[in-house]
């Protein structure tokens, strides 16, 4: 599959965060992990780049990990918004965004987070990130600088937010720690290895360490399925027929339930911001394994 696919470069590396724009579009990795611990790889599969929006599922399960699921409701709906990520659209019956995969949501979700001062919630955030990962886990200062300039989408989307009383009055805060959960360092295998936690109720298949409860889990894949493709959700449900979260760093990761995840790494992005490679490598595993929520055996 990887041999099948590397040499097709349709889409375009992010630009619009500068550092972003420096990846190379040739990179492609590919990594399979079990519930039960067994590892795949091919390609760049260990290569580190910044986990962008794919952070935001396991934001949110940190979130219904320390708050409950009936609180996180109150503040982050569930229900797909049909817009792009980083639309600034809310569900105004509900004061609420309209679910935690799109940036609004994210940032209402990342404001959730408990701590006292940044530095202990950035501290949580990564110790988090590090048990699902079975590694410890960097943030690309460079790329916080980044987002840091050019982000004032998402700072609009924030007072917006505390303007409703969807968050509270700490934005600065809020939005670094969202900038630097963004730029977290990851590889294919440690997405994987996360998303396969997932896949596992909970339990890291690396390392035996239950990192949040099965329910949690429930909740963030139910999410991931509905809304985490973006304005693409539908036709990905529709296609491949698994939970899914990509990111613009190029990161895709695919979980499906009890069986295991699969995660890729291609820069160049679709103009949806998912990646190309990744779409084309998570369809052909879903239909040739069988892991569609939708079917009941393999492609033969």
């Amino acid at each position: 599959m990887h041999e099948k696919y590397r040499s097709n470069f349709d889409g375009q590396v992010a630009t619009y965060i500068p550092e972003l724009a420096r990846a190379n579009p040739q990179l492609f990795g590919i990594a399979l992990v079990t519930a039960d611990g067994q590892a795949y790889e091919v390609g760049d599969s260990r290569h580190l780049f910044t986990i962008q929006s794919i952070s935001k599922p396991f934001v949110y399960g940190l979130a219904l990990q320390q708050l409950g699921v009936d609180y996180v409701l109150t503040k982050v709906g569930v229900e797909p918004s049909g817009e792009a990520f980083n639309s600034i659209v809310f569900d105004e019956r509900r004061n609420r965004p309209f679910n935690p995969m799109v940036n609004a949501g994210a940032i209402a979700t990342t404001a959730l987070i408990h701590g006292e001062g940044h530095d202990r919630r950035l501290a949580c955030v990564l110790k988090m990130f590090g048990r699902l990962a079975g590694r410890p886990v960097e943030i690309d200062r460079a790329v916080v600088a980044s987002e840091k300039a050019t982000g004032h989408r998402n700072r609009a989307i924030a007072y917006l937010e505390r303007n409703a009383g969807m968050i509270d009055e700490r934005i600065d805060e809020h939005l670094d720690l969202y900038f630097e959960q963004c730029s977290a360092l990851v590889s294919a295998k440690d997405l994987a290895v996360m998303g396969a936690t997932l896949a596992d109720g909970g339990v890291n298949p690396l390392t035996r360490e239950r990192v949040v409860d099965a329910a949690v889990c429930h909740f963030t894949l139910a999410v991931m399925t509905t809304a985490g493709m973006y304005e693409a959700s539908g036709d990905w449900l529709y296609d491949v027929g698994v939970p899914g979260k990509s990111g613009i760093g190029g990161g895709i990761v695919v979980v499906s339930p009890g069986k295991g995840a699969v995660a890729t790494f291609a820069p160049p992005l679709d103009t949806f911001g998912n990646s190309v490679k990744g779409q084309l490598a998570a369809r052909f595993l879903s239909r040739r394994l069988g892991l569609s929520l939708f079917v009941s055996e393999p492609e033969t």
